[in-house]
């Protein structure tokens, strides 16, 4: 009996060693995650980082190309660029105020301002301003180079107390400067300018842009130079043509009646008045004793 026994657990305990055995285990179901992989949101950044570099570079590029339009469409007249150039500037470059300035003997005077109030634009106004040496434009006037200020309260123009940063300061409230000179052959013939009322400093890309548009700047200044050469020299062309033409007449009459000279009078002032410019004119014969009206 106890070996009966004794295989009955035996087999009881292999039955329930061979349900452990043979037991599946179910798979652990997948976590669920509201998260996106590292790898899908560095992707997604770049992508979103070349967009932003993409729409910056064409406007960019749109803004030059529409100031070069304006040049070539300008016919001398450099108000309209000057204003171009100082609002794309302000705008691709984040700033608030823009200034254009034109070398004046030993000073600058303004051709263009934007978004400056009156007491500022009233500044120049009054004359060329002759900046300290210390002061930003006076470093650039110096160096011939862009001069990039991140924060003007703590340059040392103003712990200077110079009068036309202080009252700059003081009307504009600008705190981040930068300017682009000019240049022309070298020379410093002006500089752009603009200003931000907060301490931001302007990244490379748009320094570069300001350099950008400072050289086309100095495009449209030559290119008004030229073609105001061009018609003076044209106008000169033409006068002279005319006046020959009026000789030619004269010469003309005068083979043409021999012995008579009211025609060739009348001719010789007729062309004289043309040419002038004047309204109306008289020749007189002397007799030794008096004047006498011939035409």
């Amino acid at each position: 009996m106890a070996d009966i026994g004794t295989r009955a657990a035996d087999s009881d305990a292999m039955k329930n060693r061979r349900r452990t055995t043979t037991k599946a285990k179910r798979p652990s179901a997948p976590k669920v995650s509201g998260r996106r992989k590292p790898s899908s949101v560095n992707a997604d950044a770049t992508i979103a980082l070349l967009k932003r570099e993409r729409d910056e570079a064409l406007e960019r590029e749109k803004a030059t190309a529409e100031v070069l339009r304006l040049i070539s469409a300008s016919s001398g007249k450099l108000e309209p660029v000057f204003d171009a150039i100082l609002a794309s500037a302000l705008r691709l470059c984040e700033a608030k105020f823009g200034s254009l300035l034109l070398v004046d003997g030993d000073g600058f005077r303004a051709a263009a301002t934007k978004n400056a109030p009156k007491a500022y634009a009233d500044i120049y106004a009054k004359g060329p301003v002759r900046p300290g040496p210390h002061t930003a434009i006076g470093r650039m006037a110096k160096t011939k180079s862009v001069v990039h200020i991140h924060d003007i309260r703590a340059d040392r123009a103003f712990t200077e107390r110079d009068p036309l940063r202080l009252v700059a300061a003081k009307i504009l409230k600008a705190r981040t400067f930068l300017a682009a000179p000019m240049l022309k052959e070298g020379e410093l013939i002006g500089a752009i300018i603009i200003r931000r009322q907060e301490v931001r400093p302007f990244t490379n890309k748009q320094i570069e842009l300001l350099t950008t548009f400072a050289a086309q700047a100095v495009i449209a200044i030559e290119n008004t130079r030229l073609l105001n050469e061009l018609r003076q020299r044209s106008s000169d062309l033409s006068e002279s043509l005319e006046q020959q033409t009026a000789t030619s007449e004269v010469l003309g009459i005068i083979s043409s009646s021999p012995g008579e000279l009211e025609p060739v009078f009348a001719a010789m002032l007729r062309n004289a008045v043309q040419l002038c410019d004047a309204k109306f004119g008289n020749i007189y014969r002397w007799d030794a004793e008096a004047l006498h009206l011939v035409v």
